[in-house]
């Protein structure tokens, strides 16, 4: 059901080539349901992921030859049409709720005046939050959630209160690379809410009062030394049970010598086996490339904790509006930015 005013037509961004990351804007239809689930959101924010534009080339099997190729995997809005039935009513959302939601790379982007987002996918917008955070806010910080809790050994529970998972958090110390990254400082962030014991940040000097602020108890200056320097000093103490890397190539072959023997080794940007260093003995429990997926829950448990802590840390770079669509992925894909590019699609 609808109680707004549609228009006919939308302005939407496609990428018309896989192979160019060059993009076109122009008018269409606006978006159809196809799934019982699918919710029509007016977007307000969107923000470009690093790399998004090569993953059909990359990763076919997850993104489908006939993809629609409409960019921006997170944003927020709000809703205008939602379906009918009991499976709507229980969800808690309605017409003209502020929602964010992150989809799957093989549904449609969000680089567009209306968008659609399911209703397991999105989550409430805290009344603390403005649309800027938003719509960045969705794609880190689930990566960061699913990290710790869901594959890591975290608890979070203990975010809410729960006792017992708080101390077993505290016998936990947890390696984060990349940490005052828009994923790390999340991760450094929930890590130091959930209690861990120690939390160890992997960043430059410039950064090293951010992640303390975050909740970090160390910091290692990459730039001074590697992980594996930094272990090899006292690998007693200094071993960790969870490294969480956020940067890949090197750094998470380095993460292999900070990682107790059995203990877990997850990566954002790839697969830790292809980078485990020749001399390494060590068989770990888990070490496997995590992929972030959609969960309006986890979000919902997110934007209840940003409304509670009354803070989101989401780094923004930089904002531009709906027409500088180009140039905002042009300085994602450059690796230009510190924190995350926003777009805004609607005045705001």
């Amino acid at each position: 059901m609808s109680s707004f005013t549609l228009p006919a037509t939308m302005k939407i961004v496609r990428q018309l080539d896989p192979n160019s990351t060059t993009l076109s804007m122009e008018e269409a239809p606006l978006p159809k349901p196809s799934h019982a689930d699918d919710c029509l959101i007016r977007v307000y924010t969107t923000s470009p992921c690093v790399g998004e534009l090569h993953w059909q080339v990359w990763f076919p099997s997850i993104v489908p030859a006939g993809s629609p190729r409409v960019p921006g995997t997170e944003a927020a809005g709000v809703v205008v049409q939602i379906p009918e039935g009991d499976t709507a009513q229980a969800s808690g959302f309605k017409v003209g709720d502020r929602v964010f939601f992150r989809v799957e790379p093989e549904q449609t982007g969000h680089l567009r005046q209306y968008s659609l987002a399911r209703l397991s996918q999105m989550a409430h917008v805290p009344s603390t939050m403005g649309w800027i955070e938003a719509g960045s806010t969705a794609l880190s910080s689930l990566t960061a959630w699913q990290g710790l809790f869901q594959h890591g050994i975290l608890d979070s529970r203990a975010i809410f209160g729960d006792v017992a998972a708080q101390k077993n958090n505290q016998k936990l110390s947890i390696l984060i690379t990349g940490a005052s990254g828009v994923v790390g400082g999340w991760a450094v962030y929930l890590a130091a809410l959930a209690g861990a014991g120690r939390i160890v940040a992997l960043c430059d000097s410039l950064n090293t009062a951010y992640v303390k602020e975050l909740g970090a108890t160390e910091a290692v200056d990459y730039k001074k030394e590697s992980v594996a320097q930094w272990v090899a000093k006292d690998p007693a103490t200094r071993e960790v049970d969870v490294a969480f890397d956020c940067v890949g190539g090197m750094t998470l072959g380095t993460c292999w010598s900070a990682v107790k023997d059995g203990g877990i080794l997850l990566s954002i940007t790839g697969d830790p086996g292809k980078e485990k260093p020749d001399s390494s003995t060590k068989t770990l429990a888990i070490a496997k490339w995590i992929l972030v997926e959609p969960n309006g829950q986890q979000l919902q448990s997110i934007s209840d904790l940003i409304a509670k802590e009354r803070k989101c840390i989401t780094k923004v770079d930089s904002v531009l509006d709906f027409a500088d669509f180009q140039q905002a992925f042009d300085k994602v894909e450059a690796r230009r930015a510190n924190g995350k590019v926003v777009i805004k699609v609607m005045d705001i």
